[in-house]
């Protein structure tokens, strides 16, 4: 169930991947722990994770939040029962690609069966709202675009990776009603003029 200030923006370019050899957590996990630690998440009696299905989400959120309930979005979950539909019943095609596509379908029959089996249990919708709980990320996904889209991807901007990332944190402190506090940090700037 979303509340009053239950969303908070923390947003940078940087990669979520993270190796089973790495000491530590890629950059994004440790900007999402610290999201989480800052908003007394390890306190709070009902944990809930949401993501698209994606393995490494899962394999960081159970050692991050082990606690969790873990739900799949529903939007992705729609998005790939209609991929499947797609490839199953999509329109005709020339004889020369028959055998190409039979195979195609197949293989998108074995994913998407592959994808819900993996993460059933993740997927107890009925379940989830009646326990009150949010089953779509819908409200994130719609703030990165307000956050990267309406400010980063405007017409002729070009950005470097520092730049964007700055403009990116200005645009998660103000979207997050934090933008006194981050100005006066001494931590804002880590690198000087």
């Amino acid at each position: 169930m979303r509340d009053r200030g239950s969303v908070s923006y923390p947003a940078a370019i940087e990669t979520a991947a993270t190796h089973d050899v790495d000491r530590e957590v890629a950059p994004f996990w440790q900007r999402v722990e610290r999201e989480a630690k800052r908003r007394g998440f390890e306190r709070v009696p009902r944990q809930v994770v949401l993501g698209d299905g994606a393995r490494w989400i899962w394999n960081l959120a159970d050692e991050l939040f082990p606690r969790a309930t873990q739900i799949v979005d529903l939007y992705h979950a729609k998005e790939h029962l209609s991929e499947v539909a797609r490839a199953i019943y999509g329109s005709p095609s020339d004889l020369a690609t028959v055998w190409t596509e039979q195979r195609y379908e197949e293989l998108e029959a074995r994913k998407a069966a592959a994808y819900f089996q993996r993460n059933r249990h993740r997927m107890r919708y009925d379940r989830f709202r009646a326990e009150g709980l949010c089953t779509s990320t819908g409200v994130v996904e719609a703030g990165c675009k307000v956050v990267v889209g309406h400010r980063l991807k405007r017409a002729g901007m070009h950005w470097s990776l520092d730049g964007a990332n700055a403009i990116l944190a200005l645009r998660c402190a103000k979207l997050s009603g934090r933008f006194e506090m981050f100005w006066n940090s001494p931590h804002r700037c880590r690198h000087t003029a």
